[in-house]
């Protein structure tokens, strides 16, 4: 799992189950009823507003971003250097022997439509719409954690509700008062901890890792571009730059 993720997560959870071990113990906070009306409750809505398919296929996305840790752009900065030094020095055929070679769906995709004599026009018309595409695939993703985050305290509102109602009823019994309370207080606490440390931290974390991939096809784009229009590599390098920090930038130009 990507460290910061991983500190993010031990952090939250020590400082919260340790605050709650202080204050007296943990059995008083938990309360099985309180559990299902906060999380099945978001499970429900969650599932009414999106297909399950998407629903499967987003946690099956996410269990593979937060294992990845930050990606680096270094290596595609070389890859499109080199290819525009083999471009150069012996035309854009050349480039088919490296296709296969390529991991990036993208890139390859580009560089095989680039031989295949497609005009940039075409090209940065076809790798645009894949980057649009891609957005809105992760739209989903974003959606759905954004979707959790606001049901689950929504649904801790409604169990906070169902248990003052509770309480109400059962005024003339005090054995009873406890009960309500519990459900009452717990469903809003389990609302809030769960949308707080988890959906809304992690629909940030798939905004970001969205961002990083549209950053790097673009800058695969931008030397595919380049390559096509036979500039040379110093030129292609000096474009791939711009999408660097400046500290990525001076080690990339030693």
């Amino acid at each position: 799992m990507d460290i910061g993720t991983l500190v993010g997560v031990l952090l939250g959870l020590s400082m919260i189950l340790g605050s709650i071990l202080l204050g007296g113990g943990a059995s008083a906070f938990i309360h099985i009823p309180s559990m299902a009306i906060t999380l099945g409750g978001t499970a429900a809505a969650l599932l009414i507003t999106y297909p399950l398919a998407k629903v499967k296929a987003v946690f099956a996305v996410t269990k593979k971003i937060l294992n990845a840790g930050n990606l680096d752009m270094t290596p595609w900065y070389q890859t499109l250097t080199g290819m525009a030094t083999v471009a150069r020095r012996d035309g854009l055929l050349a480039l088919e022997a490296e296709v296969e070679k390529i991991e990036d769906e993208f890139l390859r995709k580009g560089i095989q439509m680039m031989i295949d004599g497609s005009s940039p026009e075409v090209l940065q018309a076809v790798l645009e719409q894949e980057i649009v595409n891609l957005e809105e695939r992760h739209s989903i993703g974003h959606g759905i954690y954004k979707s959790m985050g606001t049901y689950a305290p929504a649904f801790g509102m409604i169990g906070t509700l169902m248990g003052l109602v509770q309480m109400l009823r059962n005024l003339n019994d005090p054995s009873q008062i406890g009960g309500g309370m519990a459900v009452a207080l717990l469903t809003t606490f389990y609302g809030a901890f769960f949308a707080n440390l988890f959906c809304i931290p992690i629909q940030g974390k798939l905004e970001q890792r969205t961002n990083e991939e549209v950053a790097l096809k673009r800058m695969l784009l931008c030397g595919i571009l380049s390559i096509h229009a036979g500039d040379s590599p110093r030129v292609v390098g000096d474009k791939l730059l711009v999408f660097f920090g400046p500290a990525d930038r001076v080690n990339l130009t030693k």
